[in-house]
């Protein structure tokens, strides 16, 4: 009869290798991330007249920027196409 075909050697060193991984990677991480949840929670309650979503500093103001130039870009170039689907060219 022999060996049953999922517990061969190299199916065995596949499942200790993963093993391995998943073992060293799920306990590395949560030893070093720090919490800092209380931190951030000061920084986005802070009463200082600022719209949550630009609360953040300079990197949200400028992904805000990116956002909105993206958003009217692609409006614009849709409305363009739009008005030239409406109005075809004669023939």
């Amino acid at each position: 009869m022999g060996t049953p075909k999922c517990l061969q050697p190299t199916h065995l060193l596949f499942l200790k290798v993963s093993q391995a991984l998943i073992r060293s990677f799920s306990s590395s991480a949560r030893h070093r991330l720090e919490n800092r949840v209380a931190e951030k929670q000061k920084l986005f309650q802070a009463d200082n007249d600022l719209p949550v979503y630009l609360k953040g500093g300079g990197m949200d103001s400028a992904l805000f920027g990116l956002t909105m130039a993206l958003t009217m870009g692609g409006t614009i170039y849709s409305l363009y196409f739009l008005g030239c689907a409406t109005f075809p060219h004669k023939k």
